[in-house]
């Protein structure tokens, strides 16, 4: 069988990625695109790189060029998708690849973003280890459940942090109260709007901070995985950096180990959690992730080790921002709420060099 995918926001990066990534499904078939200000153009216009799709003219956004779709995928800016979404029909999977819908805490998502709390919906990061032994994919709805037919993408920092620490929580290993990341993203993460400080001339041969002292959006995000892990609250101190590339994110994760462990239970929790996962792939000792080798890759690198002489854990993380870290996740999620093959469609082999 062979279902339509509509892709609202479909002329930005994380649009485009996903298209590029349903042309190569064998069940899934692009429908309507659409979007808000290049509603007229032609596709190819926006994304040369997919021939297949240039002559495509984007429709507007609106419940009568999106209805009709088995699956409506919302690639919109923060706080668009839920106004979308509430117009759409019970029988249709939205995945929403926005953070309208990510957190469970109101509290949390009024700290961090403008409007209202437009609800959680379950979280499409099946990979995830949870406290008491299950996976995020445990929780994810099939449609012949009888569950809402709605999955909220993860965040790309979210993804790359909550799968590098979360074996450490699950096991028990790491103290939830001093846990700090510093982490560093291609360009891509802001989207595709024209922003002075992402012009080539700023950012080649420069790196720099921003979203500094707890305020990058994706905080709330980071913690609430980690505590479902750890089954408690954990505290993170979350620094992202923007790296002169266009796409890609390395996580450097490090948090304080409880008395007692030892390397080899640091590497047995961390190898031991992702052994049977397809798509997170815990590196041999001594290999180090790098983001070139998950371009294109609805893949996580992770590598873990013990500083003794600090008492933590370094656990670092690479992935594709805009594949595993976007588009990737939401197919991903699709494939699971369909009841299709979890890794069918996607790509786990990166680019090179």
């Amino acid at each position: 069988m062979t279902y339509t995918v509509a892709v609202a926001g479909a002329t930005g990066y994380a649009g485009g990625e996903l298209l590029r990534l349903l042309l190569a499904h064998p069940d899934l078939e692009v429908g309507a695109v659409t979007a808000a200000t290049s509603a007229g153009t032609r596709l190819g216009e926006h994304h040369p790189h997919l021939p297949a799709l240039a002559d495509r003219v984007v429709e507007p956004t609106d419940p009568a060029t999106l209805t009709g779709h088995d699956v409506v995928a919302l690639a919109l800016p923060h706080g668009h998708s839920a106004a979308v979404a509430e117009r759409l029909g019970a029988d249709v999977l939205v995945v929403d690849l926005a953070a309208d819908h990510r957190l469970v805490d109101p509290a949390a998502w009024r700290a961090f973003y403008d409007g209202d709390h437009a609800g959680s919906w379950p979280y499409a990061l099946p990979e995830l280890p949870l406290a008491g032994g299950e996976r995020q994919r445990h929780r994810l709805p099939g449609l012949d459940a009888g569950a809402p037919r709605r999955l909220a993408v993860p965040g790309c920092y979210p993804t790359a942090v909550s799968l590098a620490l979360a074996p450490g929580f699950t096991e028990g290993l790491l103290e939830p109260d001093d846990v700090v990341v510093v982490a560093a993203s291609g360009t891509s993460g802001a989207g595709r709007a024209t922003k002075a400080h992402l012009l080539g001339s700023e950012v080649m041969g420069s790196m720099s901070p921003y979203g500094v002292g707890g305020s990058h959006r994706h905080t709330p995000e980071i913690e609430q995985n980690l505590g479902a892990a750890a089954g408690g609250t954990v505290t993170v101190s979350f620094t992202p950096t923007l790296a002169p590339m266009p796409r890609g994110i390395l996580a450097t994760c490090t948090a304080r180990v409880r008395p007692g462990t030892t390397a080899a239970a640091v590497r047995g929790a961390w190898e031991d959690a992702y052994v049977a996962e397809p798509f997170v792939h815990v590196l041999p000792e001594g290999r180090w992730p790098r983001t070139a080798d998950t371009l294109g890759a609805n893949t996580v690198h992770v590598q873990v080790a013990l500083d003794e002489r600090a008492g933590r854990v370094v656990a670092v993380a690479a992935v594709d921002n805009l594949t595993k870290g976007t588009a990737g996740a939401a197919v991903q999620g699709t494939n699971l709420a369909l009841g299709l093959p979890e890794p069918l469609g996607l790509p786990s082999a990166g680019l090179a060099p």
